[in-house]
């Protein structure tokens, strides 16, 4: 009660649910002075580097004609398909994946929390001197193809002179870079599982498959949704993974919509319909972005 006649004094708040008043009435004379001085570098910052910037990437790409000479371009129609099946075919491996590696960090043994560790080495690289190497390891002639002839006297396997062969390279590298961050994800969400529903689900003849399909799913559906949209995302704008393994081999058959629109930019002397082509991602980002919120707002699981 002595707490409530304080804050009624101080006006933090009112009387019948009303909102506090503003933050800006009790900042007098100096504080108020270094509140703005704190706030304005902030401001400028945000307008040059982001706001304006944004606004206008936007400008240069409002033009109609900009995406009438995309969607009539075979080279980006060709971006657009590849781009879905990377990010398709990629999300979908690595969540699964790391939804069956969380389960094996579970164990309880020394040898296996040393290998978790180990297992963060990947996400924790650089990406490009990693992938890099990988492109070195893959492209003819190159280690892999060092290592068919000397150990079995032929050559090896040409990984980028076929689409679906340097499609793959890219997905697989993708997932070998991002795979131990959402293992870790998953495995902090499978250790917030109370032991107890294992214990009950064990008495109850529960057999391994049973307690992952019907308790370990449903707790994790949500977690696993969210992820599955974040890397989405984060795929859907991936240059570095397409650009550094594959480099669009063979012949830009493997470029996705992010190497398009910098290659238009950079290579063509077209940056205005480079930016065009990375907006035209919008409308899929954007559905991706508002069932990513929805399903962070969502609390509560359905056993």
């Amino acid at each position: 009660m002595a707490y409530m006649q304080q804050a009624l004094a101080l006006g933090w708040t009112r009387p019948g649910g009303r909102h506090p008043r503003r933050w800006h009435r009790y900042l007098q004379g100096s504080e108020r002075t270094w509140a703005i001085a704190f706030v304005v570098p902030y401001m400028a910052v945000l307008l040059v580097f982001a706001a304006y910037p944004v606004a206008y990437g936007l400008w240069m790409a409002s033009a109609p004609s900009l995406y009438a000479e995309l969607f009539t371009s075979d080279e980006y129609g060709d971006a657009l398909v590849t781009t879905l099946l990377y990010v398709g075919v990629g999300v979908n491996i690595t969540m699964f994946l790391s939804l069956l590696l969380s389960g094996f960090f579970m164990r309880r043994r020394w040898w296996i929390k040393t290998l978790l560790v180990l297992s963060m080495l990947p996400w924790a690289l650089p990406a490009q001197p990693a992938f890099i190497s990988i492109h070195w390891m893959l492209i003819y002639p190159g280690y892999i193809d060092a290592l068919c002839w000397n150990l079995f006297g032929f050559d090896g396997p040409d990984w980028f002179n076929n689409y679906w062969s340097a499609l793959g390279s890219n997905i697989l590298a993708s997932t070998w870079k991002t795979m131990p961050f959402w293992t870790l994800i998953l495995l902090a969400g499978r250790m917030a599982i109370p032991q107890d529903l294992y214990d009950a689900a064990a008495i109850d003849g529960a057999s391994g498959f049973q307690r992952f399909s019907r308790l370990v799913v449903p707790l994790l559906a949500n977690l696993y949704l969210a992820g599955t949209l974040l890397s989405a995302l984060w795929m859907i704008g991936d240059f570095v993974t397409p650009d550094m393994v594959s480099s669009g081999a063979p012949d830009g058959s493997t470029d996705v919509q992010a190497t398009f629109g910098v290659d238009a930019m950079l290579d063509d002397g077209k940056p205005a319909l480079g930016i065009a082509a990375t907006l035209s991602a919008l409308p899929l980002l954007i559905p991706l972005a508002v069932a990513l919120m929805r399903t962070l707002q969502t609390r509560e699981v359905q056993l």
